[in-house]
């Protein structure tokens, strides 16, 4: 893939339809549920309280599902690559049960979502495979199908598929499904709208008071009242329970182009090797529909993102000849310690604000999840699989906690090493074009800009979350945080939280 061609962005944003206008709260508002988010977890909760009679705001920072869930590979499976030999070993055999009766729970709830509101988003049942290419991961496949059967899926180990290459085993799963979910979202904000709900667009909430009732504030100074706060940012963005140090961030590709029909798989697959690699279609019509193929997962800040892109497109026209791939994109996942996410009290002493989030790139299922946990736990209702989501749980980290360890190791050789190792970036005057580079001055570290046109521009490199270093990815454009994820616009507008600050300007 020629890294000077220009590419569309998400597939999912250039084709879904604008959506209704949302714009920010003219004053204070009061509510009995404040959601704040608008994904896929946020609009599910959002929806799941108004249908019982609950007056919703929906407090979206940006745009209604155009981050993490505008930018992911819009496949629903309970088929979680390969987590259910995992949980079987570390949350028993019930554990196991219970997650995969809430996932494929969530994947029948969305059809129903869609065949009720009559939701035009592409909706296509699919089997999901977890696939393997070298013969030593069959026996991990072959005991993740015995474990995912036992769970209560229909898994089965098999050695053929429809994709173009020879592999040596997969897990298959079928009667799951993938769909257009921005398209999705939409029509859900829309009926939420209906019921009496409010959505509130390029609305940033910056502060939470708890208490009866909750307060958030806004970065344009406008309070909301609620009895009630979920918090579905993807990455909490209010972190009373230090959720962050229970939460590793990976950035992962995607690509996507037109492939003809014959030849394009319609089931979904993922592999671990390779650093990732998943692979699905979706429709196009006249005869194509488009692949879309993911992987190279990392750690925001820390890769030369051009050269993963490249890597994954050779990966991609090697298994797929004369494909022409016009779109690429990246999304955000947040992977718990204990493999499992965090949904239900923001933390021990919680009374009346909720959280969903560490997803692990299954954001999709997860969310609709969540969405549904959520709304009962907030109506008093308990649902047997709350305990192994809950947030406030504690034996599985004793059990993960080598994760845990390796996890705030990284964290700290980013908090500290960045700060003393020396800069090897140049200096600002031999700062190319579109490229960023740290720079020290005065004792401080800049995160130093030079746009297309030649021009400098300069911000804090301190992460405004919790002061880590930002790094420049090229590919992106932005500034990213190596420890938590949250990134930034090259004159350090918040593109991704946590953080809920911008970067500080300075002046060259």
């Amino acid at each position: 893939m020629n890294a000077e061609r220009e590419f569309r962005g998400s597939y999912w944003l250039e084709t879904a339809p604008p959506g209704a206008a949302a714009p920010p709260p003219a004053g204070d508002l009061a509510v009995d549920v404040a959601v704040v988010g608008g994904g896929i977890a946020g609009l599910s909760t959002a929806w799941e309280l108004v249908r019982q009679g609950r007056e919703v705001a929906v407090l979206e920072a940006g745009r209604l599902a155009a981050g993490v869930t505008g930018h992911t590979t819009a496949k629903l499976t309970a088929l979680h690559t390969l987590v259910y030999d995992h949980l079987r070993r570390t949350r028993g055999p019930e554990g196991a049960r219970l997650y995969a009766r809430s996932q494929s729970a969530a994947i029948r709830h969305a059809a129903d979502i869609v065949e009720e509101l009559d939701i035009d988003c592409e909706w296509e049942e699919a089997a999901a495979f977890t696939y393997a290419e070298n013969p030593r991961r069959v026996g991990e496949l072959r005991a993740e199908a015995e474990a995912a059967r036992e769970a209560g899926l229909p898994a089965e180990f098999v050695t053929e598929s429809e994709l173009p290459f020879p592999l040596a085993g997969a897990v298959r799963v079928s009667g799951q499904a993938q769909f257009h979910p921005r398209k999705y979202l939409l029509a859900l904000a829309d009926d939420l709208r209906r019921r009496g709900g409010s959505v509130y667009e390029d609305t940033r909430v910056v502060g939470l008071t708890e208490g009866e009732p909750c307060v958030l504030s806004t970065d344009a100074g406008v309070s909301v009242r609620a009895r009630e706060v979920v918090i579905a940012t993807h990455y909490p963005v209010f972190d009373r329970a230090l959720l962050f140090t229970r939460l590793s961030t990976r950035r992962e590709l995607v690509v996507a182009g037109t492939i003809d029909e014959e030849r394009a798989p319609r089931d979904m697959y993922i592999t671990p090797e390779q650093a990732t690699r998943s692979v699905r279609t979706a429709p196009l019509g006249d005869g194509e529909r488009l692949l879309i193929v993911t992987g190279e997962h990392f750690t925001p800040g820390t890769a030369d993102v051009e050269e993963r892109f490249a890597r994954l497109s050779a990966w991609a026209d090697a298994r797929f000849p004369k494909v022409s791939f016009t779109h690429r994109w990246a999304t955000q996942d947040n992977d718990s310690t204990d493999s499992v996410p965090l949904v239900g009290p923001l933390h021990p002493g919680s009374r009346h604000t909720y959280v969903a989030t560490g997803f692990g790139g299954w954001g999709l299922s997860g969310g609709i999840m969540a969405g549904r946990l959520l709304c009962d736990l907030v109506s008093g209702r308990e649902v047997e699989w709350s305990g192994l989501y809950d947030p406030r749980r504690l034996a599985s980290v004793v059990r993960e906690g080598g994760t845990f360890l390796k996890h705030q190791g990284q964290v700290a050789r980013h908090f500290v090493g960045d700060r003393i190792l020396p800069l090897t970036g140049p200096a600002p005057e031999n700062i190319p074009p579109g490229y960023g580079a740290v720079v020290r001055r005065g004792g401080a570290q800049w995160a130093v800009h030079r746009d297309e046109k030649g021009r400098l521009q300069a911000v804090s490199a301190r992460c405004t979350h919790l002061g880590c270093i930002v790094a420049f990815n090229h590919a992106e454009q932005a500034w990213e945080c190596p420890c938590h994820g949250s990134r930034f616009a090259p004159d350090g507008r918040i593109l991704q939280g946590p953080a809920v600050r911008p970067l500080k300007k300075r002046d060259l």
